[in-house]
């Protein structure tokens, strides 16, 4: 295949080689492996963005309770608090963040949302995407190329490690959503490949060793705060790469150590709910309250 990679270190070179940028690399192939023209790639890709777009509104319109009882209504009061007080993080943040735990009540009430790569990461890149976009004025269309340089990097994540909680940790979860993220931002905001290869780089790094422990095994707690780091992980990375902040690490390695890191967590630290905060007294009598 003409424009295939499985490495950051061949998805840039393919960049440079055809003077393209990750999203144009990741469009062609799409259409290669598909068989689809690339303007019905970019349909389904356009599908995706609309329930995103969907899913970090909902949970500030509407008053949304899981099905497991643990989370709901954390959005709504976000917003009030933008509204109502200094923000700590700043108003940029508290959207993205909004959007990123909004979208994780959307999941746990059984509601539309994208994996991207897991539902249990989902609040993550529409949280980093749509809020930079809504915040600049980006296009539906620039969002859209933006989503293809995400997926760019969770193709080799996904080839070269995993995205799985129960396989990895939380670290392949919300690190590879993130890193998604990141890389998709850095492309929006004008960054070169390097760079947005960089961003993947840090944000895998900077949530290296995080374990998966949801509370009586739903994707709800300490899922939704973790995305919530997630999206600020990937904005910060962002933030650091098109300041010229680059890692020392290259990406291809950063995705083999995380993948290595997640093979040594003990089962009990992957998405069994037998360890962390999961395993702890509060988290086993949510437990037995929650299915007796």
């Amino acid at each position: 295949m003409k424009y295939n990679f499985t490495s950051g270190a061949e998805l840039l070179e393919k960049c440079k080689e055809f003077n393209m940028s990750i999203h144009e690399i990741c469009l062609e192939r799409e259409a290669e492996l598909s068989g689809l023209s690339k303007e019905e790639v970019r349909e389904k890709m356009r599908v995706s963005l609309n329930i995103m777009k969907a899913a970090t509104e909902r949970a500030v319109e509407e008053d949304i309770k899981s099905m497991g009882g643990l989370i709901g209504g954390e959005a709504k009061k976000l917003t009030k608090y933008r509204g109502l007080s200094r923000s700590v993080c700043g108003e940029l943040m508290n959207k993205a963040m909004v959007a990123a735990m909004g979208t994780m009540e959307v999941n746990a009430s059984m509601g539309l949302i994208v994996a991207a790569p897991t539902a249990g990461s989902c609040g993550i890149l529409p949280g980093a995407v749509v809020t930079i976009g809504k915040e600049y004025g980006f296009s539906d269309e620039e969002m859209i190329d933006a989503l293809f340089a995400a997926s760019a990097i969770g193709v080799i994540i996904t080839r070269n490690a995993t995205v799985s909680g129960a396989e990895g940790g939380c670290q392949a979860e919300t690190g590879a959503a993130a890193a998604m993220a990141s890389a998709g931002v850095v492309e929006m905001m004008g960054g070169s490949v390097e760079q947005a290869i960089h961003a993947a780089s840090h944000c895998l790094q900077n949530v290296m060793g995080l374990v998966c422990d949801p509370i009586a095994g739903l994707v709800e707690a300490p899922c939704q705060g973790r995305n919530a780091i997630g999206v600020a992980n990937a904005l910060i990375s962002a933030e650091l790469c098109l300041a010229g902040i680059l890692n020392i690490i290259p990406f291809d390695e950063t995705v083999a150590a995380m993948y290595k890191v997640g093979k040594t967590l003990p089962m009990e630290l992957r998405e069994t709910a037998l360890g962390g905060v999961a395993a702890t007294c509060t988290g086993c009598s949510l437990t037995t309250k929650i299915f007796g």
